[in-house]
């Protein structure tokens, strides 16, 4: 596989399931925001929509109900997932923007054009980031524009996405952009290097099955 897609792949796995070095204080400041990044709110509203997107992707690959209760369980930590892929979408463009690296629709074009040859096809593609990644196909061209982002980013930097170098310029960015996040769906913590459930027993995350609310 190509470097530069190679790099992507691997930036999105790490997006999908890492938590990196951000950070957060968490609090009460911001009611009906899930996080604020600089001076942009992500609502709850938001943060449902675009649960819901996904779940609504799930159900159409999934026509059997067992199988899409297997997904669902699989899956129970997507909310808070999804806000985590949310939150680094904003620190890594403002990271990127810093730097003065641009991505153009052309390159997501290109880059797109490439991973469907590989996967077979627009729709095996689709499927791929849907079931690895919980990317839902009207998000796609999205993602790999953040995808296209890091990896020019990181060249920026002389570095690779999965070194220390390109991780501690998102967590400047974050610095920069005051990450605040919604205590229900937990912390950054810098020193772990990891996103830390709130401890408060009480708070119960409810993952709906069905589409959620438009924001």
């Amino acid at each position: 596989m190509h470097r530069r897609r190679r790099t992507a792949l691997l930036l999105t796995a790490a997006i999908a399931t890492a938590a990196p070095l951000l950070t957060a204080c968490g609090n009460d400041a911001h009611p009906g925001a899930a996080a604020v990044v600089g001076d942009q709110r992500i609502t709850i509203a938001q943060l449902e929509s675009r649960v819901g997107e996904v779940r609504d992707a799930q159900r159409a690959a999934v026509r059997d109900e067992a199988q899409y209760e297997q997904v669902v369980a699989g899956t129970g930590s997507l909310t808070r997932d999804t806000l985590h892929g949310m939150v680094l979408d904003r620190v890594l463009h403002r990271a990127a923007r810093d730097a003065g690296v641009t991505v153009t629709r052309k390159e997501v074009q290109q880059m797109r054009a490439g991973l469907e040859q590989q996967a077979g096809g627009a729709q095996e593609l689709r499927t791929v980031w849907l079931q690895q990644y919980g990317v839902p196909p009207e998000r796609l061209d999205e993602n790999l524009r953040l995808q296209l982002e890091a990896q020019k980013l990181a060249e920026h930097l002389g570095t690779d996405t999965g070194q220390p170098a390109f991780w501690k310029a998102l967590s400047e960015a974050s610095d920069r952009l005051n990450v605040d996040l919604n205590p229900r769906y937990g912390t950054w913590d810098v020193q772990k290097s990891g996103r830390v459930d709130a401890k408060t027993p009480w708070v119960r995350e409810v993952t709906a099955a069905g589409p959620a609310q438009t924001a």
